[in-house]
């Protein structure tokens, strides 16, 4: 009985790191950011993003001439279960 308690409670250790491990979601997120949750390169998801094979739109951050590509929670939610989009 005890033994099957510390294994349940090292089983729900493991999902909690695992959660906290995929971090906080954020309503959007940059290249930068997208590229480290999904384990590719910031000029991958900038390329598929120009391509049209990641949902993105443009901002302004307030730095450069250039706007920035912003990805939404949902987009990296559909990304993990759908994968790029067909070009």
């Amino acid at each position: 009985m005890e033994a099957d308690l510390l294994a349940t409670l090292e089983d729900l250790r493991g999902k909690l790191d695992a959660l906290v491990a995929r971090g906080t979601p954020q309503a959007s997120y940059s290249t930068r950011e997208f590229a480290e949750r999904i384990g590719l390169s910031d000029w991958t998801v900038r390329n598929y993003c120009r391509l049209g094979r990641l949902r993105a739109a443009k901002k302004r951050s307030g730095r450069g001439a250039h706007p920035e590509w912003v990805l939404s929670h949902e987009e990296l939610e559909r990304y993990r279960k759908e994968g790029l989009i067909d070009a």
